[in-house]
């Protein structure tokens, strides 16, 4: 008998999204509204490259969830199955992140603090 095995990630959010209704778009996300929506999603989630098994958020693409909405793109928070969103093509990503349930994703992988440092006090002078 073989023994399962576990493999770590560290997500905190999966995203399923379709990818029957993503293919039929072919695009239609992201700035320049040329990226799939998983793709898009996945952009601004993690913001570099690396070992995606250690981002905060993962978009998997799953087969057709049978919804088949004309201009749109099914998409699930596995957190909260069920409530399916049918985001339409164009949406903007800060819109679709909020309505996902996703606008804490980014925070597991901390960016740099945009603030200047402020300088450490100086000794007075004798």
């Amino acid at each position: 008998m073989s023994r399962i095995k576990q493999v770590r990630a560290d997500w905190a959010e999966v995203v399923l999204v379709c990818r029957k209704c993503s293919k039929k778009l072919d695009g239609g996300f992201g700035a320049k509204g040329d990226k799939s929506l998983a793709k898009a999603l996945r952009r601004e989630l993690r913001g570099g490259k690396g070992d995606h098994r250690k981002d905060g958020a993962a978009v998997i693409e799953v087969d057709c969830l049978d919804i088949c909405p004309k201009g749109a793109v099914v998409a699930i928070n596995a957190a909260d199955p069920k409530t399916w969103r049918v985001v339409p093509r164009g949406a903007a990503m800060p819109q679709v992140l909020d309505s996902l349930g996703l606008t804490g994703a980014r925070t597991a992988r901390p960016e740099a603090d945009p603030r200047p440092k402020a300088a450490p006090p100086q000794p007075p002078a004798e």
